[in-house]
C-alpha cells in the first residue's frame, strides 16, 4: 500500500500547494473535519471556512485557510478547488485579527449573515497562522 499521495490544492488565483503527502485534514460542510490518506475511498464534498492542514513526507505540515469548495478524493489524489485559499505564512495576522474583531462586533448587536462569514473567514486564517481564539 503507497504511504503517500497526490494532493493539490487550488484556489482561482494560484496552486497552493501540489505534491506528495501522508495526510490531509480538511473541514466539510455538514460532516465536520475528515482526514484522508493513501488508499481513502473515493469521496467528494463541500467544504466550509477551515484550517487544512496537508502532512507532508518528513514531517512537516502545510497549513493553509480554505474557504469554502469542494474536495474531492479519486484514486491516490486529493484535489481541494478552493472559492479562496490563503498559505498561512503569507496571512497577515493583525488584518486577520481586525476583522475578527469587526465581524464579532457587527455580530454582538444582530445576526447578520455577512459577518457570521467575515469571522468564520478569519477564524480560518488566524487558525491556519497558528494564532488561538484567545490571541
Amino acid at each position: 500500500m503507497a504511504t503517500t499521495m497526490t494532493v493539490e490544492v487550488v484556489s482561482p488565483e494560484a496552486v497552493l500547494y501540489s505534491g506528495e503527502a501522508e495526510m490531509v485534514i480538511t473541514r466539510t460542510l455538514g460532516g465536520g473535519e475528515i482526514a484522508f490518506q493513501p488508499g481513502h475511498a473515493p469521496f467528494l464534498g463541500a467544504l466550509i471556512e477551515n484550517h487544512t492542514r496537508v502532512f507532508l513526507p518528513g514531517g512537516t505540515v502545510e497549513d493553509i485557510a480554505v474557504h469554502g469548495g469542494f474536495v474531492e478524493v479519486s484514486g491516490n489524489k486529493v484535489s481541494i478547488l478552493s472559492d479562496s485559499a490563503e498559505i498561512a505564512s503569507l496571512i497577515d495576522v493583525e488584518r486577520a485579527k481586525a476583522a475578527r474583531e469587526r465581524a464579532e462586533e457587527r455580530l454582538r448587536h444582530e445576526h447578520d449573515a455577512e459577518a457570521a462569514s467575515a469571522l468564520a473567514r478569519a477564524n480560518a486564517r488566524l487558525s491556519a497562522a497558528g494564532v488561538t481564539a484567545a490571541s
